[in-house]
């Protein structure tokens, strides 16, 4: 049986944490499986460490799903996660990922990864390179 990934893009509220915005601090852009649908074990194993057979050394491993999770991916995650039937949930921002140059090796050219990483790209331009994550868990 194989391990699919599942999760996707959150930006953080611009105007979370001031006291005219009362709304959730990080917010749902997309799910994942319009710009990823690929089972890629070495890209699973380089980001997060799951069937990590190549050992990569990975960025961002077992880190669980965020405290301040938006709505909707806690919708999407959340239940499975808990329940045992989704594990290896973890995350990682625009900022970890632009400093290894995401473009190369099993995240590069011939996956699907850099329609991943173009979207979170565009919306840190707005909301800031630490104002982007993506969310996953593995089933």
């Amino acid at each position: 049986m194989g391990t699919d990934i599942h999760g996707g893009i959150e930006f953080r509220h611009p105007h979370a944490g001031t006291d005219y915005y009362d709304g959730e601090p990080w917010v749902t852009a997309m799910d994942l499986w319009p710009l990823y649908d690929e089972t890629d074990y070495a890209a699973f194993g380089c980001l997060f460490g799951v069937r990590n057979y190549a050992g990569f050394q990975p960025l961002a491993p077992d880190r669980g799903l965020p405290v301040d999770l938006s709505s909707g991916m806690h919708a999407q995650l959340e239940p499975w996660v808990a329940a045992g039937q989704m594990h290896g949930a973890s995350w990682i921002s625009w900022t970890e990922l632009a400093s290894i140059n995401p473009t190369t090796g099993p995240l590069g050219p011939g996956t699907h990864w850099p329609h991943v990483f173009a979207v979170m790209k565009a919306l840190a331009g707005r909301f800031g390179d630490g104002g982007v994550r993506l969310v996953v868990a593995f089933d």
